[in-house]
């Protein structure tokens, strides 16, 4: 095993319900003996599935892996609403008997598809002057959040068992799942909750290449957890590439510029990658003096 410094990779977990996405970071640091753990986009604790933690210098790529679009498998139910949205909150109307059909209900979903305005959850994490919107609304103080634009890329039923309908959601990073039901409870005008969320994917890592907690626990105590680390180069494979040779990979490593070959044309953002297939760095093209553009480091991985 090598110096716990230089461990730098990604463990993708199958998050269990009932843990913060917090907790599955200090059992993380626990069980590795490392600090430099984080997340790259929260699962509330009621859900479960994908949650990617990127371990030791990898966590500098947090901020473009949480960027990366997510999908999940939503229980809707339909019926009545709450004020948090999902089965945590108070009930904020009357139960009443769900006459939808799943034509109906598949057509006013397809209609949140594509790039649509969204309000978050006045119960949510978003900052109103500084303070949580979710700490304002337990305070019963009013909350009004500004809409944001999302992308919703695919909406589908995967089973309908109505009141209860499970949704299939590919969708932008910042998109709220629970706005979403609740919204489609307003334009079906029965009203809708979120009862049940797993996340299947972010980014390229799906619940294929995720591991169990429970497994990975079992791993600490017996000292081999490091064979589910999937290395930093991986984690942004969906990025092109370019391999540096040795002189390239020192010339990036001190922060200096190499030259953009015929063949990367288009691309404005690229993973430097050394010829033993180590993440060198993330570079950005630039226009250099002489009017040729170069790959500028935007972040370097391999310091030495």
């Amino acid at each position: 095993m090598q110096n716990k410094d230089a461990i730098s990779g990604v463990l993708v977990i199958d998050k269990p319900t009932g843990m913060t996405s917090h907790d599955v970071v200090n059992a993380i640091r626990r069980g590795t003996g490392i600090r430099r753990v984080g997340h790259t986009g929260t699962l509330d604790p009621r859900a479960s599935g994908v949650l990617v933690v990127l371990v030791g210098p990898a966590v500098r790529l947090s901020e473009y892996i949480s960027a990366s679009d997510k999908r999940y498998q939503a229980i809707i139910r339909m019926g009545t609403a709450t004020d948090t949205y999902d089965a945590e909150g108070a009930f904020t109307r009357e139960e009443v008997t769900v006459d939808v059909t799943e034509e109906q209900f598949e057509a006013e979903l397809k209609k949140f598809e594509g790039e649509v305005e969204q309000t978050p959850p006045a119960y949510s994490a978003v900052k109103v002057n500084g303070r949580k919107a979710y700490e304002m609304a337990r305070k019963g103080e009013e909350v009004e959040l500004e809409p944001r634009m999302i992308q919703v890329h695919h909406l589908e039923v995967l089973e309908w068992a109505t009141p209860e309908v499970v949704v299939d959601v590919h969708c932008s990073s910042g998109t709220y799942i629970r706005s979403l039901a609740n919204d489609l409870g307003e334009v079906l005008g029965c009203g809708a909750y979120l009862v049940g969320l797993r996340r299947t994917k972010n980014g390229r890592f799906s619940l294929r290449d995720s591991t169990p907690l429970r497994k990975l626990d079992e791993s600490f105590e017996r000292g081999d957890w490091y064979k589910h680390l999937i290395p930093a180069a991986e984690s942004l494979s969906d990025w092109p590439s370019i391999v540096l040779d040795a002189d390239g990979v020192e010339t990036i490593r001190h922060g200096q510029r190499v030259k953009v070959e015929a063949d990367h044309p288009e691309d404005e953002m690229v993973r430097g990658i050394s010829e033993a297939d180590e993440l060198v760095a993330l570079m950005k093209k630039t226009e250099g003096e002489d009017g040729e553009f170069e790959w500028q480091p935007k972040k370097v991985f391999l310091i030495g």
